[in-house]
């Protein structure tokens, strides 16, 4: 039996409560960028990124997770003018619109503050609080999770020959010792979320064992969130390029659930949402049918 986080059985907080041990949630990708590797340009434009969010909850996405900034492999960094510019009106719409929570994705505090004015109920820090620590600060204070995900060195630099001496135990010290900070700024346990970063400064193989070896996070007694989606490894493994990595990406989500995920992260959630169903009847026994 995996073991289960040793924190509440559901992220309550404001309106919201997820249920994360009854079943796997799904986290849907909406990149509102020019430049992200997979759907880059796709939903750029405000109209373009409201419909695909909408589409993504009518699929079965609990959570929608709105990016301004590539962080692909080598991306440089992007203003806080242009990202607040492309997000805030979309997480504004959508919080009107939608019932489920909307996740702000970035690292900056200023866009943290600005996207939860507009409505957003959730932040997700690919730097774990490491680029801007103030915006453990914002959390606090709004009272809302958090992820906080591992990453080695920026997006600039991380995948230049990442290497390590122990995979999983540096990235297990890591988290837990941003889950300690995000403890100490006055965040509540019960709403921290951790990410081990696959893809994010990991060779092809350390995302393998990541995803094989994930059970051993929950030692750390925190929800786990898993984003694979369409990602290099996947092509690495399959020889496929980026537009045809969907049963390589359902393949390690499935991976994920069985290991202990209790997010996922995906750009096709009608798929995703498939997959993550389909292994929770698995483990736990049927559940009641997908409407």
């Amino acid at each position: 039996m995996i073991p289960q986080p040793q924190n509440s059985n559901s992220l309550k907080w404001s309106r919201y409560c997820l249920e994360i041990d009854s079943r796997t949630l799904v986290m849907g990708v909406l990149n509102v960028t020019p430049d992200s590797f997979y759907d880059g340009g796709r939903y750029h434009k405000f109209r373009d990124a409201v419909e695909q969010a909408l589409r993504m909850a009518e699929e079965g996405a609990d959570i929608i997770d709105v990016g301004g900034e590539s962080t692909r492999p080598y991306s440089n960094p992007l203003s806080l003018e242009e990202e607040l510019k492309r997000v805030i009106p979309v997480v504004e719409t959508l919080s009107k619109e939608l019932e489920i929570p909307i996740s702000i994705d970035t690292y900056k505090s200023e866009v943290a503050v600005r996207a939860l004015e507009a409505g957003a109920a959730m932040v997700n820090d690919i730097s774990a609080m490491r680029f801007d620590p103030a915006i453990g600060n914002v959390v606090a204070a709004a009272g809302v999770p958090i992820v906080l995900m591992h990453m080695k060195e920026t997006p600039q630099n991380m995948q230049s020959n990442p290497t390590y001496k122990d995979l999983l135990g540096e990235i297990m010290e890591f988290l837990e010792g941003a889950a300690d900070k995000a403890l100490s700024m006055g965040i509540q346990r019960e709403l921290i979320i951790i990410d081990p970063g696959i893809g994010f400064g990991k060779s092809f193989d350390d995302n393998l064992v990541i995803l094989r070896d994930l059970w051993k996070f929950s030692s750390l007694g925190y929800p786990i969130l898993v984003g694979t989606s369409n990602k290099a490894f996947i092509g690495h493994v399959l020889g496929a390029p980026v537009e045809s990595r969907d049963t390589g990406t359902m393949a390690t989500i499935a991976a994920a659930v069985m290991n202990g995920a209790h997010i996922i992260r995906a750009h096709n959630v009608k798929a995703a949402k498939e997959t993550v169903t389909m292994i929770d009847a698995i483990k736990e026994g049927f559940p009641a049918p997908l409407s």
